[in-house]
């Protein structure tokens, strides 16, 4: 972690990133910045940023050289330990949603692209502001804090059972828009009463006292008036109504009942899933291999074709690379609109080893990861490739 002086003097900005925690979230930020590295060797480092370098190994590599953990010891350079999988979902983004994962108040905002989060946040890789409204409405609030976790009396944000699981509305693009628009106004406002020196705490904090009806201290008078915290009521509110109608339930309805519902939806979504229907978030990220837009969407009644048309592909060689193997049957899956079992996938390839096991742990990998679908209808599974899917 480096001061915005060192970064300047140091005038290599693409690895200088400005860095936030749960504190620089809630509270004042610190204005701080990190040396990240992602993508270069050691000797890519010292030799393009020696400034940069020099202070980590000084700073930095002592302590690493006594960690425990071999990708941290070995990689002493490298900030953490990179996110496979995050990193590349950022790439082209502006922006992206972050929450404290660990917070009496539960609020979601928008962050720089360039910004490096620290491990106490929760990122998603978002930058349409209709995903943050929903993550920002009473329906998710209400979600999260019956599936969160608890640290001492704070509210912990798990992505395993607030997240993944949530299912989001199917809202129109009109909804959407609402949504977007209503989320833009409450981001924008926030920032704006932080630039006026209230933190995010503070106004969450008001806003509690404000819907009990509790009457504030004259300090607290001094912050509502800085913080417009009735503003902030009306936009929460409006955007409450707006994901509630997205989803076609009434805005007033007792947590209980809308909890209720949202297990409902969830248990929908997966026996839509199990017939092949994926509401990808961000399709073009999460399936860009799917079947064009003008495709129709998979329901009960439409699915691939079950047989292979016209004759069989003529078998060609297992390869004997693990990674080889898992390119080979993603590229024969995503290639066809036709459902395949595991027999006929295995009669695809050839090969003088037992390699069936072999393609069955590969497909239980390409699905889980979503780049296949697998229908568990009838005897035995079917696999295929994603269809078209909505926002």
């Amino acid at each position: 972690v480096v001061t915005r002086e060192q970064s300047e003097n140091w005038k290599f900005p693409v690895v200088i990133k400005p860095y936030r925690n749960g504190r620089d979230l809630a509270d004042i930020p610190r204005d701080a910045f990190i040396i990240d590295f992602f993508g270069l060797s050691e000797a890519e480092a010292r030799n393009r940023f020696p400034g940069p370098f020099q202070h980590a190994f000084e700073h930095v590599k002592p302590e690493r050289d006594l960690n425990n953990r071999p990708a941290r010891r070995d990689r002493w350079w490298l900030f953490g330990e990179a996110r496979a999988t995050f990193r590349p979902a950022l790439e082209g983004l502006p922006r992206f949603i972050a929450t404290v994962k660990t917070a009496k108040h539960r609020f979601f905002q928008f962050l720089d692209g360039e910004v490096i989060p620290d491990s106490k946040l929760i990122a998603f890789a978002f930058s349409d502001a209709f995903a943050l409204g929903v993550l920002s409405s009473r329906a998710h609030l209400a979600w999260c804090q019956a599936s969160g976790s608890v640290l001492e009396d704070r509210p912990t944000y798990v992505i395993r059972s607030c997240f993944d699981p949530f299912p989001f509305p199917a809202a129109t693009e009109a909804q959407q828009q609402v949504i977007r628009d209503l989320a833009e106004r409450l981001d924008a406002h926030r920032k704006g009463a932080q630039d006026r020196g209230v933190t995010l705490t503070q106004m969450y904090n008001l806003l509690d006292k404000l819907r009990a009806g509790e009457a504030f201290t004259a300090k607290e008078r001094e912050l509502h008036g800085a913080a417009q915290t009735e503003i902030l009521r009306q936009l929460h509110d409006e955007l409450d109504g707006a994901v509630a109608q997205a989803y076609g339930w009434p805005a007033d309805l007792p947590e209980p009942e809308l909890l209720e519902r949202l297990v409902a939806l969830n248990r929908e979504r997966a026996a839509e899933e199990a017939r092949g229907l994926v509401r990808w978030l961000r399709p073009g990220y999460q399936a860009p291999a799917a079947a064009p837009a003008a495709a129709p969407l998979l329901t009960g009644e439409e699915t691939p074709a079950e047989a292979p048309a016209g004759p069989a592909p003529e078998p060609r060689p297992w390869p004997k690379d693990l990674k080889d193997q898992l390119a080979a049957l993603r590229d024969l899956l995503l290639a066809s609109d036709r459902l395949w079992t595991l027999e006929t996938l295995a009669a695809a390839f050839k090969s003088r080893g037992r390699y069936r096991e072999s393609i069955q742990a590969h497909l239980d990998l390409l699905t889980d990861l979503g780049i296949i679908h697998t229908l568990r209808t009838g005897p035995e599974p079917r696999y295929h490739r994603p269809q078209t899917a909505t926002a």
